[in-house]
């Protein structure tokens, strides 16, 4: 196994069990790796710290361990089954559940989320990717007869300048049923082409908040996709439920998804249309509004804009909604923290001479974990505003 040598004094976030190794830490290698290659990292003593997948990038190495241990199928199998152990503690395991969260489970640049009984994998990293089929035959072994596909949604995900030319498809099984439950409710899973493993599963405690608000009010659910809120929406009580999304292919798995539990209904209907231009245009009876756009800013480059971004949204809904009404705001942006956010979505409010009280603040939920080691892994924030 090559080694990569630290700088003096860059051991420090490995010994507090960072995983992450920036390129700006490292003094030499002992020969280049290649992309995805094992890397054993040494302190300027020489002495070993950590094992981990190199990738050419910022993030030079993710670490798997601080151990000296192998990293094989036996390896991903005592990762995944500890992965499972923690979501059978909290509760999970019967319906739809994220069962790795990268870091969040020792596992960086791995998803995995958990549909009935087809698991989407999806690989952050080449080194993940180079380990595709042993993970699949680890996660066979840990899922047993539960298991019956497996399906490999990287396509997007990987570094676009390792040129690996990877296409979608799956490790095991193939197939075409897509139809997974949460919280009782049910919803197709655009696993093939749908946006990350094909439904939001970080919102499923915030959807199931949702539905305790909405009795008799009139939903407005922006940015929409597959109609999570929406239906949750419809189950809390609302009087009527509006979904938005630019997307026509999003807004035709809204109205699916709407059938598949609440079979005509006509409480909901769906627009394909711009979300700045809708909420420009829109009624003011709406008393239940909720923002979830996608991530405004993936680096901190583009964090001004985001900012800019989030303060003229909430400043539309502000704006329009009704008094008494509730406001459900979120930002899944890792660039953006909840100080920023929280700010940025109280100048919205002042701009639109509103006053506004904080009745929750949001985050993801638990079988998204945070690694107290790398608090980078905290994304999903949330406020639901109570609007005078």
């Amino acid at each position: 196994m090559k080694q990569i040598y630290l700088k003096r004094g860059k051991e420090d976030s490995l010994l507090r069990f960072h995983p992450w190794v920036f390129s700006g830490a490292i003094h030499h290698m002992d020969s280049e790796p290649e992309e995805g290659e094992l890397v054993e990292i040494l302190t300027s003593n020489n002495e070993y710290i950590a094992t981990g997948h190199y990738q050419i990038g910022s993030i030079m190495v993710r670490i798997l361990t601080f151990e000296h241990e192998a990293i094989n199928q036996q390896f991903y199998e005592k990762r995944l089954q500890a992965a499972l152990d923690v979501r059978y503690a909290i509760g999970l395991g019967d319906e739809s559940f994220r069962l790795v969260h990268g870091e969040g489970d020792n596992l960086p640049g791995l998803v995995i989320d958990i549909y009935d009984k087809t698991a989407v994998m999806q690989a952050h990293s080449v080194g993940m990717h180079r380990d595709r089929h042993i993970i699949a035959d680890a996660l066979k072994n840990v899922l047993g007869d539960r298991l019956e596909n497996i399906y490999y949604k990287s396509e997007t995900t990987l570094p676009y300048k390792a040129e690996l030319h990877q296409e979608n498809g799956f490790l095991l099984g193939g197939s075409t049923q897509d139809i997974a439950s949460e919280n009782g409710l049910r919803f197709h899973v655009d696993w093939l082409h749908g946006q990350k493993t094909g439904f939001f599963i970080d919102q499923r405690e915030n959807r199931k908040l949702l539905g305790e608000y909405s009795k008799g009010r009139k939903v407005l659910n922006m940015f929409c996709y597959t109609g999570g809120f929406s239906f949750y929406a419809m189950r809390g009580g609302a009087k009527l439920v509006h979904s938005v999304d630019s997307s026509q292919k999003a807004i035709d798995l809204t109205n699916a998804n709407v059938e598949l539990n609440f079979p005509g209904d006509n409480r909901h209907k769906a627009f394909a249309e711009d979300a700045f231009k809708f909420l420009d245009n829109m009624p003011t009876d709406y008393d239940l509004i909720i923002l979830d756009p996608p991530a405004f800013a993936k680096h901190k480059d583009a964090l001004r804009n985001a900012l800019k971004g989030y303060i003229r949204l909430n400043k539309k809904a502000f704006e329009k909604i009704q008094p008494g009404g509730i406001l459900f705001t979120f930002s899944c942006s890792q660039a953006v923290d909840k100080n920023q956010f929280r700010t940025a979505v109280f100048s919205a409010a002042a701009a639109a001479g509103r006053k506004v009280r904080i009745l929750h603040q949001l985050h993801q939920p638990a079988d998204h974990p945070i690694n107290i080691y790398h608090p980078e892994g905290e994304y999903l924030k949330g406020l639901v505003l109570y609007v005078e």
